[in-house]
């Protein structure tokens, strides 16, 4: 472990070498092409606004192509407005959108992958959807494109179709091993017997891997699979960046709040929560915040019944609630890769009470944390929330005033913060640029 003086050393130095990142411009003159699916209010839309605030800030003119994954959400669609609307926070100098038209499902490629689809085969419907995306007649206009970093294996057929002749090196951020994520919803899921098996989803993920020249990874534990799985593809660790909680002290924290958006992990961790945590403390103030309530709502209508007064959906100022709360709850028991809302988290500097997966893949310990309660059973959370909702908060509990020095704090700052992303993102992407702009 760093010591504090050569955490604060590295601190400065990070920033001094950050600033002049920026004033030379290490991509000045580039163009770098996003691409990534039109998802919105979930952790892959922070990674994806990352990427734009980190290329920009290093000097590149940059441009992103959003794909929807659904028929009929195509360019000029409502569901293209909407996503607009939802996004306004990912800037870049010039945004377009793409989907496959609702008649395309006619087709017989894409009437082979429904055929899949029924079985679970979510990887091989996902390509199907994207090669059927048209290009935006504006992008294809784009005289020159130098670099394309793609989010997701199924959205490679719209990245090759815009690589120019010539060098454009084409990255790949996997995002975990989706073929894992596929057969775990698969197990829960319905699907027509017999369901699409792990290898048969893999096989097309890795199809799409092998075309990109470097795999991005976003957490160590994907990075050592894939390394294994694909030896022969360049691989890089390239840890996300996530914008921080700014959570200035109001008062007296009081209350607990839990962190969370609509996708498979978080609503089983979520009814892990309700049905076997929250019952050990019903005295203790939770606000759940984040659009789980729809999963919950339509997955888990008792459970919604029984704890609705609890959801409060998406709000406005995320930086208000953290910084009113005593405490945020990460109870993880399922999920693979980086968690975003764990890095969310640290950033604010709050206590946290967590189960050990919560910060899986980040290479940290957080038993080190001095504002971090671990609980792996559902008794000893409850007991762990009890704790940090007491009157005076018991000692080695981070108040809100001393937040920014938090052990968390420290580690998201060194690994996390967008400064540090920036850094590692240009000692990644400026060697396989050819020289000059």
């Amino acid at each position: 472990m760093m010591g504090e003086t050569d955490q604060d050393e590295a601190k400065v130095t990070l920033a001094g070498a950050a600033d002049a990142f920026l004033a030379k411009g290490p991509l000045r003159g580039r163009t770098v092409l996003l691409v990534h699916p039109a998802w919105h209010s979930c952790g892959s839309h922070q990674v994806f606004v990352s990427q734009a605030r980190a290329y920009r800030a290093l000097g590149a003119r940059v441009l992103s192509l959003a794909v929807a994954d659904a028929p009929g959400a195509n360019e000029g669609s409502r569901a293209h407005k909407a996503y607009f609307a939802a996004t306004e926070d990912l800037e870049c100098d010039a945004r377009f959108y793409t989907g496959m038209s609702l008649i395309s499902v006619l087709k017989p490629s894409f009437l082979q992958a429904v055929k899949g689809w029924l079985h679970g085969n979510f990887a091989g419907i996902l390509v199907a959807s994207t090669e059927l995306a048209p290009i935006p007649a504006a992008l294809a206009a784009t005289a020159r494109i130098d670099l394309i970093h793609c989010n997701h294996f199924f959205c490679m057929p719209a990245a090759l179709s815009l690589r120019r002749g010539g060098p454009c090196p084409v990255l790949l951020e996997t995002h975990d091993l989706q073929a894992r994520q596929y057969a775990l919803r698969n197990e829960v899921g319905w699907t027509l017997p017999p369901a699409a098996a792990f290898e048969e989803m893999l096989a097309i993920e890795q199809a799409a891997m092998r075309t990109a020249d470097v795999l991005v990874h976003l957490n160590d534990e994907e990075f050592r699979i894939f390394q294994k799985m694909l030896p022969d593809q360049r691989h890089a660790l390239l840890y996300p960046a996530v914008a921080p909680i700014e959570a200035p002290a109001r008062g007296t924290p009081s209350g607990l709040i839990l962190v969370a958006s609509a996708n498979h992990a978080n609503f089983l961790s979520t009814v892990w929560f309700l049905e076997k945590v929250l019952p050990a403390a019903p005295e203790v103030p939770v606000r759940i915040i984040g659009n789980i309530d729809r999963e919950i709502r339509a997955r888990a209508p008792k459970l919604w019944r029984q704890h609705e007064a609890l959801f409060c959906g998406r709000i406005d100022d995320l930086d208000a609630a953290y910084g009113e709360a005593a405490g945020v709850l990460l109870p993880t028991i399922e999920g693979h890769g980086v968690s975003i809302k764990t890095i969310e988290a640290m950033s604010s500097g709050a206590p946290l009470i967590a189960t050990p997966l919560a910060f899986r893949g980040m290479g940290l310990d957080p038993v080190e944390f001095g504002n971090v309660a671990l609980a792996l059973k559902a008794e000893d959370f409850a007991a762990a929330m009890r704790r940090a909702c007491e009157a005076p908060p018991p000692q080695g509990i981070v108040l809100a005033h001393g937040r920014s020095g938090s052990d968390t704090r420290k580690a998201y700052e060194r690994i996390f913060a967008p400064e540090a992303y920036q850094e590692a993102l240009r000692a990644l992407v400026t060697p396989l640029l050819p020289a000059g702009p």
